[in-house]
């Protein structure tokens, strides 16, 4: 499994804004480079059997214009598949709707940019937690996927409760609040944000 440093450092982190019809959302973008080919990284992202390996199960219509629905967090419509180069869905959650786009770029014949785009209107979410409340998850998500092109066992409930699972989500809300700052939000802002969202996820490690 990869080191907690080194998984977090192998992630880039960034944090803008679009204007859309219904107003301004937020834009939260995280990426990384996958061992793996990218029809191979496709098939992982949209393969309904492979993709409980290494994220959530899944169940529903994989397909452009269908319905899916992760065990337990969000659904949503698969509103654009382009094979092997990307897709885009809804991400509806506890009666919001956010939008997902998912972009892989072949960097040579044996590795694979993976970027995601998490999109949401400014809402009182984003006020309170700032772009780590979807962006912590997502950190673990990218964990799951290099876990799952290396080839070692999988991560799970247990881990992300463990001392050093508790030390990667910690990181990762100090990652997000670093690309927060980096965006112009002001730094008490953003770090009130990182730690509510730090709380959420878990208690920061001793000697923090």
């Amino acid at each position: 499994m990869p080191e907690v440093e080194q998984q977090i450092n192998a992630v880039t982190r960034t944090v803008g804004t679009r204007e859309l019809e219904a107003g301004t959302a937020n834009v939260v973008t995280i990426a990384q480079s996958c061992p793996a080919p990218v029809a191979d990284v496709w098939d992982a992202c949209t393969n309904a059997e492979r993709i409980p390996r290494w994220f959530m199960p899944i169940s529903g219509d994989l397909s452009e214009g269908g319905r899916y629905q992760l065990e337990g967090n969000a659904g949503g419509t698969v509103q654009r598949c382009d094979p092997p180069n990307g897709f885009d869905a809804t991400w509806e959650f506890g009666g919001a709707t956010s939008w997902i786009e998912v972009r892989l770029t072949a960097e040579d014949a044996s590795s694979t940019r993976m970027e995601l785009r998490h999109i949401e209107l400014d809402n009182d979410n984003w006020a309170e937690y700032g772009p780590g409340a979807v962006g912590v998850g997502w950190d673990m998500g990218l964990l799951g996927l290099a876990v799952h092109f290396t080839g070692d066992s999988a991560y799970g409930a247990e881990w992300i409760g463990s001392a050093e699972g508790s030390r990667f989500a910690w990181l990762s809300s100090k990652a997000w609040c670093a690309a927060n700052i980096a965006a112009g939000t002001p730094e008490a802002q953003a770090t009130a944000c990182a730690d509510r969202t730090t709380a959420a996820y878990t208690a920061p490690p001793e000697g923090s």
